[in-house]
């Protein structure tokens, strides 16, 4: 299970372990929680209070500190396994859903022909559609995309991210992407 860390002001950071929620929490960098409790560590007692250190760790938190990066500027990192989620296991061509196993990452335009690996020239295809259209373009091909590839936001970068995504993150990160967003629908 992981929490949805964020800066102060709600933008995404990363996915951070129990463990690593907790530091946060030890170390008073915690600005802000959402979401529900997910976690509750309990520690030593106070040798002169005799009370319990507790610390609750909920699903979503904003920490301290201002990221020395621009998130918006960032380019989300490409894997086959984000790319399927993107295109939810459908292939470009037939337009059937598969198994990750089954899948293959096409290039629109061909490496051959100046095809580069981007979100933008990648969609998903089965292997017999990815054999079928081998190294031509859809259009020499005669085989449509039946969707238009896009490069992932920021939000959409950390839900393709994490395949164990708590109901109450799902929902704080969807209420962020595009409205034109498959995450939408």
């Amino acid at each position: 299970m992981k929490v949805l860390k964020l800066t102060a002001q709600g933008l995404p950071q990363s996915w951070v372990t129990l463990e690593q929620a907790a530091l946060h929490y030890a170390a008073e960098e915690v600005r802000w929680e959402a979401g529900a409790e997910i976690a509750c560590f309990r520690g030593g007692h106070n040798a002169v209070t005799g009370k319990q250190s507790v610390i609750h760790i909920n699903s979503i938190i904003g920490t301290k500190g201002v990221p020395n990066i621009n998130p918006h500027e960032l380019l989300p990192g490409l894997t086959n396994g984000k790319l399927f989620a993107r295109d939810r296991c459908v292939c470009a061509y037939c337009g059937r859903q598969f198994h990750e196993s089954d899948l293959t990452r096409e290039h629109i335009v061909p490496v051959s022909a100046g095809g580069l690996h981007t979100w933008m020239n990648l969609v998903t295809a089965c292997r017999a559609c990815n054999h079928r259209k081998g190294a031509r373009t859809p259009e020499q091909a005669r085989m449509p995309l039946l969707y238009t590839p896009y490069t992932p936001t920021l939000w959409e970068d950390f839900i393709l991210r994490n395949r164990r995504i708590l109901a109450d993150q799902m929902e704080f990160l969807v209420a962020h992407v595009p409205r034109n967003s498959r995450w939408r629908s």
